[in-house]
């Protein structure tokens, strides 16, 4: 919103959406309607009828209410609008419950009954503010959590990244087909107590239902309870607060409903309306950590805290898969999930919840419109909300200055937020460990949040992540292609043509030219690679379609460019593919559309032979290579026959060398002097096959399927390298650019 050369997308208005006429004529009849719009493909978080503009979250496009005629400004003066909660009368503040403002005189009633009408129309249809001259919404829950609700520093603060927070929790309580949040957080920011008044919000205004709270253990699920969700009850003004049964402080249930002891003869003779007595049933409590905590039960609201530390043996996806169900009705969703943490390590319960947020991904759904989690993720990046860096207009000074800025909570900021993190990272170089931990508690990438510990990895950590960063950094989405081959008119062994696809299997980072495209060579009726002196792949593959309980191991294929003299990047991983498509053929046939495309062989373990068998069967032995490491000659019947090379000791640990050797010339900063590209960085693109590195394991290779396939390329191209001086290119992208965003991968035109 503000940042040019920065991650400028994490809330982007769309202005062609729907006209301007179109929105001002079904605004004016109030034709929108809050929730899911399937036409639109948009969730509508309005719900007046109106809908001032679309914005775009993470993938989801949100309907947000038209402006109204009055907007609050603090002042006239654009330098001093800002937020700033409303002092709360002393003429009300004594009134703590409605039985004592029902004994009030009717005049001081009637004086009232506005403002306490207008409170509950921003609790429900959220707010307005002059910010620095900017006409500024927030949602009602997030008007609830800066006005209403006591945090431990007193009233929050207003951040941007906040409001970001709440507009995009609104749709998902709008979406019909959600069932929450998934929130990738760094620390401090504010999650605890959001969640906590969300659940005030809601519990105060539902009747007959039930709000839970779950939390990496059961102590800190109390806690979250006694310190925060208790105090903001108790803190709301009466018109909010409905009857309460029990201790005014409870240490387990928050129960709204009318105390038994309550109802006497008296009590209700002395009451000028038996409604006042009428209690919402409604309560809030707290669960020990478990695999099964609220099985059974049927929940408004779970508020599930610091979701990313769960430790064995206690599972957060095998909790979600028991409270999702708690959730719904059949196929209704009657309840969702506030979900919401930074993440351990991922093996102390970091590695579920990176699933479980993977899983939530809003563009990627099943046929009935859900995510594999039923929740949507989001990821809200440090700079955002970084305490100390936070300007009185909650918007977060990214930059150094150029003179100091005054903070949110008053003090001057004379350095950027980014410069403050960079330094951080600087001074835990020579700390692996530390540093990791530093990166999950402060992310800049959802990388950086579940970063592992270096303890136990065979490869170099540091050059691993400084690539990853790096892509990170450098707009990826730009740079790799995601999409599937075809055979031209459906036409087999004829040629192949690459299409855009938002769900292709496979991921590229550069296509060759036109002449080097489909260079297949035919002789006596066989085919042979006519690119093989520019490349190779390497491929694990598997032999069964499919596995009891689905999953199994994926197809793993990665293509590879070596030293050469064409036109064409040089030592860069240009393809990859991780999948398990329905059958095992379509996987087969996918290798042999990518191997025909670049004209390049593969290397292939031979212990799974089907697809060796399937390139001999369909032509294409020339292109299975032969084992690098023995002279055919040596070589027996049945690698003679069909090629490929076994999984020995031997072969493992040439396999991993291999690897290794490549990530420290090749991978991350160069540091090389020899190398003309001293000092840049490397062109491996592919983050999950940078990630399959950093954690594998040479003992247990089985699920390393990209670590077995990338590394059979490198050994591939090793062991036909022509000698000469070497000429490492930097980004060589022959290609046109495409955005993957949508159903339909788009051409980026050139501006």
């Amino acid at each position: 919103m503000q940042r040019e050369d920065l991650n400028n997308d994490l809330c982007v208005v769309l202005k062609d959406f729907v006209s301007e006429k179109v929105l001002k004529a079904n605004s004016a009849r109030k034709l929108y309607q809050y929730g899911y719009d399937k036409d639109l493909d948009a969730i509508i978080i309005s719900r007046d009828g109106t809908v001032g503009q679309f914005i775009s979250v993470n993938g989801l496009t949100i309907g947000l209410p038209g402006k109204p005629k009055k907007i609050h400004r603090r002042s006239e003066k654009k330098a001093e609008q800002y937020w700033e909660a409303e002092a709360y009368s002393k003429s009300l503040k004594p009134i703590q419950t409605i039985f004592q403002w029902n004994e009030m005189n009717k005049e001081f009633k009637t004086s009232w009954i506005p403002y306490i009408e207008e409170e509950f129309d921003r609790r429900d249809n959220g707010f307005w503010f002059m910010n620095n001259g900017v006409q500024t919404y927030i949602s009602g829950s997030h008007y609830m959590y800066l006005q209403w609700t006591k945090i431990d520093i007193g009233k929050p603060e207003y951040r941007e990244s906040n409001r970001i927070f709440f507009i995009y929790w609104e749709a998902c309580k709008a979406d019909n087909r959600c069932y929450g949040m998934c929130y990738l957080k760094n620390r401090r920011s504010g999650f605890s107590f959001m969640s906590s008044a969300e659940t005030v919000n809601q519990a105060t205004i539902t009747s007959d239902a039930r709000f839970g709270i779950l939390s990496k253990s059961g102590s800190d699920a109390k806690k979250m309870f006694t310190d925060k969700v208790v105090p903001i009850s108790v803190n709301y003004p009466f018109f909010f607060k409905p009857i309460q049964d029990g201790m005014d402080r409870p240490k387990s249930e928050l129960a709204y409903r009318v105390p038994a002891s309550k109802l006497t003869r008296k009590s209700i003779a002395i009451s000028s309306n038996l409604t006042d007595l009428q209690g919402l049933d409604t309560t809030i409590d707290w669960k020990n950590t478990g695999d099964n905590s609220y099985d059974g039960e049927k929940l408004r609201l779970l508020v599930h805290d610091e979701s990313g530390k769960w430790e064995r043996p206690d599972n957060i996806l095998n909790n979600w898969r028991v409270t999702k169900t708690c959730l719904r009705l059949g196929s209704r969703i009657i309840g969702k999930c506030m979900m919401g943490s930074t993440s351990n390590a991922l093996d102390k319960g970091g590695e579920n919840f990176k699933k479980l947020y993977y899983d939530s991904d809003p563009s990627t759904r099943n046929s009935n419109g859900q995510t594999k989690s039923g929740m949507y993720n989001l990821f809200i990046p440090m700079e955002w909300n970084m305490e100390g860096f936070i300007d009185k207009y909650g918007q977060s000074v990214f930059k150094k200055p150029e003179k100091p800025i005054l903070s949110i909570n008053g003090e001057y900021i004379d350095q950027g937020v980014l410069e403050y993190w960079q330094n951080e990272v600087d001074s835990l170089k020579n700390d692996p460990d530390a540093l990791n931990e530093f990166y999950r508690q402060f992310p800049r990438t959802e990388s950086h949040a579940f970063r592992d510990e270096s303890k136990n990895t065979l490869f170099n950590l540091t050059k691993i992540y400084e690539q990853i960063d790096y892509n990170d950094s450098f707009a990826i989405k730009s740079t790799v292609t995601r999409g599937n081959f075809h055979w031209k008119g459906g036409q087999r062994d004829t040629e192949v043509i690459f299409s855009p696809e938002n769900k292709g299997r496979f991921f590229l980072s550069w296509i060759p030219s036109k002449s080097l495209i489909n260079n297949v060579i035919e002789k006596n009726g066989k085919k042979y690679p006519g690119n093989k002196h520019i490349g190779s792949f390497g491929g694990d593959s598997y032999d069964i379609s499919g596995v009891v309980g689905g999953g199994g191991s994926k197809g793993s294929v990665h293509g590879m460019t070596k030293f050469h003299m064409d036109d064409a990047p040089t030592n860069m991983f240009f393809l990859e593919y991780i999948s398990r498509p329905q059958t095992a053929e379509i996987f087969y046939e996918d290798v042999l559309m990518a191997l025909h495309f670049y004209g390049m062989p593969i290397l292939l373990e031979n212990n799974k032979p089907r697809l060796l068998y399937y390139l001999k069967e369909r032509g294409y032995r020339a292109f299975s290579l032969n084992r690098p490491d023995k002279h055919k000659n040596v070589l027996s019947k049945s690698e003679r026959e069909l090629g490929g090379i076994p999984s020995s000791t031997a072969v493992i640990s040439v396999h991993a060398e291999n690897i290794e050797s490549y990530i420290e010339g090749y991978v991350g900063v160069l540091r090389d002097e020899s190398n003309i590209d001293y000092g840049s960085c490397g062109n491996v693109f592919f983050n999950r096959t940078l990630l399959d590195w950093a954690n594998y394991d040479i003992t247990n290779r089985t699920k390393f399927d990209a670590t077995v396939s990338s590394g059979f390329a490198i050994m591939a191209n090793n062991s036909t390298r022509k000698s000469g001086e070497e000429k490492r290119n930097q980004i060589n992208l022959n290609f046109a650019r495409y955005s993957n965003k949508g159903f339909v991968s788009e051409i980026i035109r050139k501006i």
